[in-house]
């Protein structure tokens, strides 16, 4: 059984062809090989199987019962393996192939424009996307379920992985419209110490950067309610519900005002892959693309 593994495997197509077009002649002509050659692997399948796959019919020929068994699992086989195929070399060639690129929810301002401007240049590249918070952009770049990843804070504390700076951004003090400080340009975090916090849970990447600034600041945030992403963030800002340290919004949210912090806090957005995984054409092609276009 072993052997007739090994044997049928490179006939696939010739199995294929014979359930369709029922005579050698024809069949070598479709594969592109001579006549002898197809009467040869035949002779050599019939052998390994210990049963004729084809018997004469007139002036062609017609498969057997275990020859039409053969064709079909030939047929399946090869409306699987040619699908994937064609796949295996669109991940090969970096003017076609695929990119699988995830990303924060806070980047869609910035992500649009940098797709747009590569797929003017390569516009043949597919891209499957990921809209997620940092935990889990990064757990789906291990996974191997996405190739690169826009994410934050950088720089991240992990060997497993390689990151390049791609904008710092700016966060700023977030409040209600009807906040007391909302006629003010700049605010030091200390003048809201005492004020209930709205962030993200533990373990994302604001989270990590509201906390450390808060620090800075002197204080402990009280948490009034934690969120998966910074649109529900901000939504209970508007309701009045707590103040929070967020990037911009863009455009402009309704409900809230924006203040300036002094001194003056960022984030470090980056791009991040894994260290020493190869990286298909495509994704390479577009990864030394947005770096080339990086924010200053």
């Amino acid at each position: 059984m072993e052997r007739l593994v090994t044997e049928l495997a490179p006939r696939l197509r010739l199995l294929r062809a014979l359930a369709e077009e029922q005579h050698i002649t024809h069949v070598a002509e479709r594969l592109g090989v001579p006549q002898p050659t197809v009467s040869r692997w035949l002779a050599e399948l019939s052998r390994s199987l210990g049963a004729p796959v084809v018997v004469r019919s007139g002036r062609g020929v017609q498969l057997t019962r275990a020859g039409r068994m053969l064709a079909e699992a030939a047929t399946q086989s090869l409306g699987a393996l040619e699908p994937g195929c064609r796949r295996a070399a669109e991940e090969a060639d970096p003017k076609g192939g695929h990119v699988a690129f995830g990303f924060l929810r806070t980047m869609s301002p910035w992500v649009p424009a940098l797709l747009r401007e590569f797929k003017l240049r390569r516009p043949t590249v597919r891209f499957t996307l990921i809209q997620s918070a940092h935990p889990t952009v990064l757990e789906k770049l291990r996974e191997g379920a996405i190739d690169l990843a826009l994410t934050a804070p950088l720089p991240l504390e992990e060997p497993d992985l390689e990151n390049h700076p791609w904008v710092e951004q700016e966060l700023v003090l977030t409040v209600p419209a009807d906040h007391r400080l909302v006629a003010r340009r700049r605010v030091r975090l200390r003048e809201v110490s005492d004020e209930p916090f709205v962030t993200t849970k533990p373990g994302y990447g604001l989270r990590q950067i509201t906390d450390k600034v808060c620090a800075a600041a002197g204080f402990t945030p009280q948490l009034a309610f934690e969120g998966d992403d910074v649109d529900t963030v901000r939504g209970m800002v508007s309701a009045s519900l707590g103040v929070a340290v967020l990037p911009r919004a863009d455009p402009p949210a309704r409900g809230v005002v924006e203040l300036a912090i002094t001194p003056r806090p960022t984030r470090t957005v980056g791009l991040v892959w894994v260290a020493g995984r190869p990286i298909p054409a495509a994704g390479r092609a577009f990864r030394d693309f947005a770096i080339a276009h990086a924010h200053s």
